[in-house]
């Protein structure tokens, strides 16, 4: 099969590396790809957002199977531009329909539909421009902290915990007025859920489900969680807290319910669904959020432990047979850990010379923000940073504790000016 993978990040390379693993693909291209997916395929020069582009690539390349990495081109409608298209409609595309991606599109969307459907979640209301004032005076009967949660894509940063009734009133006008541009023209206020965090991938045709290992991601720039969220610093999988019974309770709970609200609102979602849930102290389980693929960096802690073909695992998926195919999953666990530009997540600079990346044994790293350059002198081709999370460094071991000392051990061995990696990934587990 000729196969194109929409994305440019480390989940898309380790998507890529997948993919080219498997016995179905005869060739790969990457749309627009990074340096990391190019020693896996053909890496194209288009945006993963620029659908006319990918129709005249897709046709003149005679593609078999389209697979989408990140949410911009999933919640934009890629899957139902090919759907309505006389010359693409038979080619598969790997990603929920326009509709499906509003589980992370509208954070308002999602919350309705949980609420709709009778999955548990926390508390909230919704506000605008137009409802402001009634927005201050809900924040005043809350009790704090109070989270703020843009409504729509904010590239992970939407989202704020106000630890006073002042700040939360202050950010909600801030964000009201463009602070996460349109984002964040709509704000969901929700209450505080005290707990820990983990995430649960369920693939799925909108009937059948497989639920993939599950992961904890560490979206703080701070060790120890503090300072300001960002795409993802680093990720377990699978957390050392999460048991066989808790992932009972939120399959019957949570998968089933959500995969069911699906079907009764008629909404068609191939892809994957990935529940964000908290643990909270009461020993409760509640969904956090909905996005409509797979996290980053979580992927590039789940994929190295999912031992099937992926390609059959999907074609599987897209024939409404998933349910013939037995999950392969690496009993070992699996730590990441992101080498950030230093100044992220807010400004940074680009452009920045790595080195030491060649030096790396027992660890596989994933290129998220990378480009290559000509170098200096005789032309030789740099690899340089480019965009605010630089690399991902994922180890493998019985013990997770093990996975995240090599990883560490290797994060220290690339160097690049700034760069910057928490050094207590797993510390609350």
């Amino acid at each position: 099969m000729q196969i194109l993978l929409l994305g440019s990040g480390g989940r898309e390379h380790a998507f890529a590396l997948k993919i080219a693993q498997s016995k179905q693909c005869t060739h790969l291209f990457i749309a627009p790809g990074n340096p990391g997916t190019a020693a896996l395929g053909t890496n194209v020069d288009i945006a993963a957002t620029d659908f006319p582009a990918i129709k005249k690539f897709v046709v003149e390349n005679a593609i078999n199977f389209v697979i989408v990495g990140p949410e911009a081109p999933l919640v934009a409608g890629i899957y139902d531009y090919f759907k309505s298209d006389e010359v693409l409609k038979n080619i598969p595309v790997f990603g929920p329909s326009q509709k499906g991606a509003q589980l992370e599109g509208s954070k308002a969307f999602s919350k309705a539909f949980m609420l709709r459907h009778q999955i548990p979640t926390a508390a909230y209301a919704e506000f605008t421009l137009q409802n402001k004032e009634e927005g201050l005076q809900y924040i005043e009967q809350q009790q704090t902290p109070i989270v703020l949660k843009a409504d729509g894509l904010a590239a992970g940063k939407g989202v704020l915990i106000c630890a006073t009734i002042e700040e939360a009133k202050s950010e909600f006008n801030q964000m009201l007025d463009g602070k996460f541009g349109d984002a964040s023209a709509k704000v969901v206020i929700e209450e505080f859920m005290d707990g820990i965090e983990f995430s649960v991938f369920v693939l799925t045709n909108g009937t059948e489900y497989k639920i993939l290992p599950t992961a904890k991601d560490y979206k703080r720039i701070g060790e120890g969680d503090t300072g300001l969220n960002t795409g993802g610093m680093g990720a377990v999988s699978p957390p050392a807290f999460v048991t066989n019974e808790m992932i009972q309770i939120v399959e019957s709970t949570i998968v089933q319910p959500t995969i069911a609200g699906l079907q009764k609102d008629d909404i068609e979602y191939i892809g994957f669904v990935y529940v964000g849930l908290m643990y909270l102290k009461t020993g409760e389980l509640k969904v956090v959020e909905y996005n409509c693929r797979m996290g980053d960096p979580e992927t590039e802690a789940v994929f190295p432990r999912w031992k099937n073909d992926i390609i059959e695992t999907f074609q599987a998926t897209i024939q409404q047979q998933l349910n013939s195919i037995n999950l392969e999953i690496d009993e070992r666990a699996a730590t990441t850990i992101i080498l950030a530009s230093g100044g992220y997540p807010e400004t940074f600079e680009k452009g920045k010379v790595i080195t030491g990346i060649n030096t790396i044994e027992d660890s596989i790293v994933f290129h998220c923000g990378t480009k290559l350059v000509d170098g200096d002198t005789n032309q030789e081709v740099q690899l340089v940073t480019n965009g605010g999370r630089v690399l991902a460094v994922t180890s493998l071991h019985k013990d997770w504790k093990q996975a995240t000392q090599i990883s560490n051990k290797n994060a220290e061995k690339i160097a690049f000016e700034g760069r910057y990696y928490r050094r207590d990934i797993g510390f609350d587990l």
